[in-house]
């Protein structure tokens, strides 16, 4: 039992430890998906539609 408790203490603190570093990174992944998604919605890579005429009577 004695033996479970370091290794316990381990896993707990390199869990704390990797989601602190997760907290510190996620804003400028955000950011920058952010920026990758607006560039690809902005319409330069969208083909052009060719409506049809609307006849007037």
């Amino acid at each position: 039992m004695s033996g479970t408790q370091p290794l316990l203490l381990q896993l707990g603190t390199i869990s704390i430890i990797t989601l602190l570093i997760a907290e510190k990174s996620a804003p400028a992944l955000l950011v920058s998906l952010g920026a990758a998604s607006e560039e690809l919605f902005q319409g330069k890579q969208l083909p052009i539609l060719n409506f049809p005429e609307i006849e007037k009577t």
